[in-house]
């Protein structure tokens, strides 16, 4: 990235997107953090996020749209919850208090009202807002992402993808970053499982900008649905040197890459991918995105009947701190798997009465509310489940198979849930489970023809059940 490109106030102003700061150097500072957060990259020669945001407050400390980038980052990437943390919690604050004391546009009042709505937990509202904002500013990338990212944490995916499609049309080919929407839709595309048309969106868009990590993962997200396993390895490996370099989204591209090898069956590849990148890279990072990933990937595998318990124990140091955090329940599924892997009672039953807790009051929290009838019969299920009480756990999981998609993620990542409730069936002593499991197979290599990992699990549902 060259900071001499980076928009300026007037820049900014062109472009119909006013910024009440009279600081360029903020303004570029601000457009620096927005090109990280879309490339999933971290500038060195701007001294990466952490770098860029102390320049910016350095630069002008009351500029409410630095203030929003700045605090709304921190909220969308899940890792503390405002409840719990006070130094943001404060930042929500201070935010909410420089907007009252500023003549601001309503672009940016719209901005800071969805920042504190999603800090809330209220993740609706807040899309409503940066909704509004598009409305009439459709090339204000920051609304466009954080929307995107918070359709993405409620499942919504028709969202998602109408997101982006609305304000396509807007973005003129010499608009700064316009080439980074075709990833964004692609995703979407595929979310709502126009698989075709999101490759050729995705490889449109990286025809533009090779190393889009995001469309390159989209790509990846196609081949997994359809079981395209040989065309993915062949794809990953291909584009390795491209996407890697984003070091905010290498880490999941890897665990795309490895899910290619589990569904394959050859737990060695994944497994040496899981230690060599997923693992290292989340240990190093504390992402929330790394985490979770690592944390799946192990359950998968387990499933699968590979032993990883020391593996689980490792993880367990990374995700135990984050067990009251409760700011999605996908996050709060994902730390659950582990301290099951570790065996460890009191961390489970903690994480499953704190959610219960929460969800008695939700307010407007999305979440919470979500929690009382997907999030806390789905954790129960994953707990008969490791206790070997498959009936009970099929009973739990069946009701909430097309409503899973409530606790937010991918279709992909998502998939280990329709997994866990085929592995449950097949294992339940009740023959009507069984004959259960061996439909839900059937149904599975409709629409995934040529899985591996079907054929496995049909194989060992017949072996069982003669």
């Amino acid at each position: 990235m060259n900071a001499s490109s980076f928009r300026d106030c007037q820049a900014w102003r062109d472009q119909g997107l006013l910024m009440s700061t009279t600081s360029n150097e903020a303004c570029k500072l601000y457009d620096a953090v927005l090109t990280q957060y879309v490339t999933w990259r971290n500038d060195d020669t701007l001294g990466g996020f952490e770098g860029s945001l102390s320049a910016l407050h350095t630069a002008d400390p009351n500029f409410v749209m630095g203030n929003v980038i700045s605090t709304g980052l921190q909220l969308v990437s899940t890792t503390s919850s405002p409840r719990l943390d006070q130094c943001l919690s404060s930042a929500v604050k201070r935010t909410v208090e420089l907007a009252q004391s500023q003549d601001l546009t309503p672009r940016e009042r719209l901005h800071v009202k969805a920042m504190q709505l999603f800090s809330q937990g209220n993740f609706p509202k807040a899309c409503d807002a940066w909704e509004d904002i598009l409305l009439d500013h459709p090339t204000d990338l920051l609304a466009l992402k954080l929307a995107h990212d918070s359709y993405f944490y409620m499942g919504a995916q028709t969202h998602m993808r109408d997101s982006v499609a609305r304000v396509l049309p807007h973005w003129k080919p010499h608009t700064p970053m316009s080439s980074y929407l075709k990833g964004l839709y692609a995703f979407g595309l595929l979310e709502t499982h126009f698989y075709d048309q999101a490759e050729k969106v995705a490889l449109e868009g990286l025809s533009l900008v090779p190393d889009d990590a995001w469309a390159v993962h989209a790509v990846a997200h196609v081949y997994e649905m359809k079981a395209e396993v040989d065309k993915g390895l062949k794809f990953m490996e291909h584009r390795e040197s491209d996407w890697q370099i984003s070091d905010m989204l290498a880490s999941h591209n890897y665990w795309h890459w490895a899910l290619y090898f589990i569904e394959k069956g050859e737990y060695e590849a994944a497994l040496h991918i899981y230690d060599s990148q997923v693992f290292r890279r989340c240990k190093a990072s504390g992402a929330m995105l790394d985490l979770v990933d690592a944390c799946s990937m192990l359950y998968r595998l387990e499933m699968e009947g590979v032993c990883v318990k020391e593996r689980w124990r490792e993880l367990f140091q990374v995700t135990q701190p984050h067990t009251d955090d409760h700011v999605t329940l996908f996050n709060d599924a994902h730390f659950l798997m582990v301290s099951l892997g570790v065996k460890d009672n009191g961390t489970s039953r903690r994480l499953l009465e704190g959610l219960q807790e929460l969800a008695r009051e939700p307010g407007e929290n999305q979440q919470h509310r979500a929690a009382k009838t997907v999030g806390i019969p789905l954790f129960q299920a994953m707990m008969e489940f490791n206790q070997g009480n498959y009936e009970r756990s099929v009973e739990l999981l069946y009701p909430l198979r097309y409503r899973i998609v409530d606790i937010g993620g991918s279709d992909a990542q998502r998939d280990l849930f329709n997994q866990l409730l085929i592995h449950a069936a097949i294992k339940s002593d009740n023959t009507r489970h069984q004959k259960l499991g061996r439909c839900l197979l059937v149904e599975r290599d409709s629409v995934r023809p040529n899985s591996s990992m079907t054929q496995r699990l049909m194989k060992t549902a017949l072996a069982l059940h003669v």
